[in-house]
């Protein structure tokens, strides 16, 4: 289990530097080796892919909860049996601690 899945978020108003691609990089190798960076080095995401639409509303609704435990917010793209999940912190324009702490407990629901 990951260390960050024990983390909470902390609030990000902005005013503080967006994590670097090297630190970014450390962080995914505490993460699901899916998660990966995007190509501008301020996000993360990942795709999951499930056998039907009631598989895949289950999991957005649990990923939903934990945004909402942690009042930090992905992006997410559904479709049947499809949930593709990116995070960055925008209020610093890129990645904080609080976007793989996220993504940390959403590895322990598992899901493809």
């Amino acid at each position: 289990m990951s260390e960050l899945s024990e983390k909470r978020c902390l609030p990000c108003e902005g005013g503080v530097q967006p994590i670097d691609s090297k630190e970014a990089r450390t962080y995914l190798k505490q993460l699901h080796h899916s998660w990966k960076l995007n190509a501008s080095n301020t996000g993360i995401e990942r795709s999951y892919t499930f056998e039907n639409f009631y598989a895949t509303m289950a999991f957005v609704n649990a990923v939903a909860w934990i945004a909402h435990q942690e009042n930090h917010h992905p992006d997410l793209e559904v479709g049947y049996n499809r949930c593709r999940i990116c995070y960055a912190t925008h209020a610093i324009k890129g990645l904080s601690e609080n976007d793989f702490i996220c993504a940390a407990k959403i590895d322990r629901l598992g899901g493809g």
